[in-house]
């Protein structure tokens, strides 16, 4: 990774977009809005990998924005698609040593880089992520499954989930070296952290669960996929999960309180498990 110079900026921000043309621009503007910083504060490096809509278009169409606050903006034209080749493509792109990396359909809070930044000051390895909150559905399943999704334990305030960003300083970013080729870049990422090592600021963003029952079918199951792949070449790692299981109490509750969203998540649950046709370890699950 390129060494930080004195006048570099302090945060590099990767954006891994496939075919995201209908989302990068929300996405982008988001970065564009944040307060608190100041001229050459952060790079933002948009990794468009596979695209064959606008996503490039749409991105590089910010460029005069991005320059008129002082930040470097740089997108990437990534022939062949695959989100941890995007992220490593531009990780080497990057100046800062400490990095956040933001998927591109994820809208964030005008003060969370703010926020971030200051988690991040320390000389300690840090793994810092935002509040989640889930976009609204569309479709009345995933409104369901969300409603009882953001209740679960490991979603619960100040467990630092970290699902669509999150940031390491130069010291938690020196934990790896290139994204391994695996399904969950993301989890990796966040089990090479401690729970007393992860932080969730106050600030927050917003992100969308995919639509319909088939997609969230699709989508789980490839969470699984990860998770369990990540158990079997990173055996270690799992002393860092931290997160709380569901107790048999707790499904009961879930259950009287919420029947009809409880029987929705149980259902796609258990569809997870149902062999169906492979589809690609990177693809989107909104599609």
């Amino acid at each position: 990774m390129p060494a930080t110079e004195t006048s570099g900026p302090r945060l590099s921000i990767v954006v891994p977009a496939a075919q995201e043309e209908d989302h990068i621009l929300p996405c982008l503007q988001a970065i564009l809005d944040q307060a608190g910083l100041g001229h050459g504060d952060i790079e933002v490096i948009v990794a468009a990998n596979g695209c064959t809509d606008e996503t490039v278009i749409r991105s590089r169409s910010l460029g005069d924005a991005f320059a008129a606050r002082g930040w470097r903006f740089v997108v990437l034209d990534i022939p062949e698609g695959g989100k941890t080749g995007a992220l490593n493509r531009a990780d080497d792109q990057a100046h800062a040593r400490a990095r956040a990396y933001l998927d591109a359909d994820v809208v964030i809070d005008a003060d969370l880089i703010a926020a971030t930044l200051q988690a991040l000051a320390s000389d300690d390895p840090v793994y810092v992520t935002g509040r989640l909150r889930v976009a609204p559905a569309r479709s009345w399943v995933s409104r369901r499954y969300g409603a009882l999704w953001t209740r679960l334990p490991f979603m619960a305030p100040g467990t630092a989930p970290g699902a669509g960003f999150f940031a390491v300083n130069g010291a938690g970013r020196d934990r790896w070296t290139e994204f391994p080729q695996i399904i969950s870049d993301d989890s990796y990422v966040r089990l090479l952290f401690a729970p007393q090592e992860r932080i969730e600021v106050d600030a927050g963003y917003v992100w969308p669960l995919v639509e319909g029952f088939p997609a969230l079918v699709r989508v789980r199951r490839r969470q699984d996929e990860g998770l369990a792949e990540l158990s079997q070449l990173y055996p270690d790692l799992q002393r860092n999960e931290g997160k709380q299981g569901i107790s048999r109490g707790r499904h009961l509750s879930l259950l009287a309180s919420r029947p009809v969203d409880y029987t929705v998540y149980v259902t796609v649950r258990m569809a997870t498990r149902v062999k169906g046709r492979r589809n690609d370890r990177w693809a989107r699950g909104r599609r």
